[in-house]
């Protein structure tokens, strides 16, 4: 097959009203990556982190290896939004290395599990944190109760989050930037703000104590598999599986913290000159992200004992180390402030995720009114089905629920597409790549290796919250056969 018609087996809309509009410049992508990075996570994840690694040596190694995960996928990813610079993203990639059951196993699991659970993730973080500032805002106070079900206000505070931010995106593209950047720039400064003065609180005696047991586990951290308990302290002194498999399940926390960065990729359609700036967004993107994230987690070690890092109160690791660098009124602006960057990281995820069911519909397997593009030149149907979801999955569980469930289905779809970079180069070797994954064959093969190791650990120390979404994707096995058949029926007519 000639290189130009690999990029698409199915043209897009364009010269119409009804299109997809290209007014996503470099910064605008730079911005999407970062911001929906920045979400929740690096205020959050590093309690569970250190309550399972213990050590501040082990939990800076946790925060190294996701950075460096995440940026050799994105650079991977790279390689392949240059190949295929349109909406859909990493389904087109899939669907294109393998074949369309794989592109449709990976857009149902992004609707019901990956984005529809982020944006849900993140809509709780930011009731958490509102709460903080209005404590009868909690998950403590409930509207609603049924046996052991329960409604809060919070969960309805995160779903009137989604809802309002779904409604701005149906406006159109422009309006959802402008939030993107005015919020991620916020966030940024915030972030910057909490290192500098945290160099400037730096408490010696604390960094000490924490970097002298930094490769030593706690007693209280028992990570249970079947009937037996394993102590991260008993792992490192074994030296056997079990000091890799609690690595691996204390990475969930990094790697969900970093998580998304591909969304940039479902808009290719809407960047400027996308065969490049792709790309360089998801550089440029995770690259920041990663070097803000190292830097936190060396400011929470340098005020914080790991003890009240592992016991921060409801996980508000960021909280508590500002109320030590600002004083209260620190910690609650600082509380305001990851309000903001929860809420700018949901309206990246809520703007980008529709464009993946837009281009399902397109090939017949997702309802078809989502592959309409409204008189703004958004999937406003599309975006609001994706609200319906995140919404109702904000009442099924807790913040480490979801993101537990998450990840697990979130790597085996970043293992098969890296792994396609691999399968389309011997499949379409004369296409022309303008840009290549760095690094290659080695890099994408190391970020395979560690994601696999992962997913492993989380099967055999997280059993409950894998073999869920696993079923998940499994269920979409046959609903692909049930809509393909449909699609053959209505063809002969």
């Amino acid at each position: 097959m000639p290189a130009a018609n690999i990029v698409s087996s199915i043209p897009e809309k364009t010269g119409s009203a009804q299109s997809f509009k290209r007014s996503m410049t470099l910064f605008d992508g730079v911005m999407l990556v970062s911001g929906v990075m920045i979400g929740s996570g690096i205020f959050l994840t590093s309690a569970e982190i250190s309550r399972t690694v213990g050590g501040a040596g082990w939990m800076m190694l946790v925060w190294v290896i996701g950075g460096f995960m995440t940026i050799v996928g994105a650079m991977s990813y790279g390689e392949l939004s240059a190949l295929y610079p349109r909406a859909g993203g990493q389904y087109v990639f899939l669907r294109e290395a393998y074949n369309p059951l794989i592109g449709f196993l990976y857009g149902w699991a992004y609707f019901v599990v990956i984005e529809c659970g982020t944006i849900a993730a993140v809509a709780v973080a930011f009731a958490k944190y509102l709460a903080f500032v209005a404590p009868r805002l909690s998950e403590n106070h409930y509207i609603f109760s049924l046996g052991k079900f329960h409604i809060s206000i919070a969960q309805v505070v995160a779903i009137v989050t989604i809802i309002l931010l779904s409604y701005i995106n149906t406006k159109g593209i422009n309006k959802g930037r402008l939030i993107q950047g005015v919020f991620t720039v916020a966030k940024i400064l915030a972030l910057a703000l909490l290192i500098i003065f945290g160099i400037g609180a730096l408490r010696s005696g604390v960094l000490s104590a924490n970097w002298a047991d930094a490769w030593k586990g706690f007693h209280y951290d028992a990570i249970r598999t079947g009937s037996a308990s394993v102590t991260f302290t008993q792992a490192v002194n074994s030296h056997g599986m079990e000091l890799i498999g609690l690595i691996g399940v204390a990475m969930v926390g990094s790697l969900f913290s970093s998580d998304a960065w591909n969304s940039v990729t479902m808009i290719a359609s809407e960047i400027k000159n996308p065969k490049r700036n792709v790309a360089r967004s998801l550089f440029f993107g995770t690259l920041l992200v990663t070097i803000i994230y190292i830097l936190c987690n060396f400011i929470y070690i340098a005020v914080l004992p790991m003890h009240d890092i592992a016991f921060a109160p409801a996980d508000r690791v960021a909280a508590s180390a500002s109320f030590y660098i600002f004083g209260e009124i620190g910690a609650i602006i600082i509380a305001i402030i990851i309000m903001i960057s929860t809420f700018g990281c949901n309206n990246g995820l809520i703007l980008s995720g529709a464009r993946v069911y837009y281009t399902m519909a397109e090939d017949k397997l997702f309802f078809s009114r989502t592959g309409r593009l409204n008189k703004h030149g958004v999937p406003e149907h599309g975006i609001w089905m994706q609200c319906i979801w995140a919404s109702l999955l904000c009442l099924s569980g807790t913040y480490s629920d979801l993101l537990n469930y998450i990840i697990f289905v979130v790597l085996i779809f970043y293992i098969l597409s890296i792994a396609g970079i691999y399968v389309l180069r011997k499949k379409h070797p004369e296409a022309e790549r303008t840009y290549k994954a760095p690094g290659y064959p080695v890099l994408p093969a190391v970020y395979i290796l560690l994601a696999v190791i992962i997913c492993i650990s989380l099967l055999v120390y997280r059993p409950l919250y894998t073999w869920p979404g696993l079923v998940l994707v499994i269920i979409g096995i046959p609903l692909y056969y049930i809509l393909m058949k449909r699609k053959k029926n209505v063809s002969r007519y």
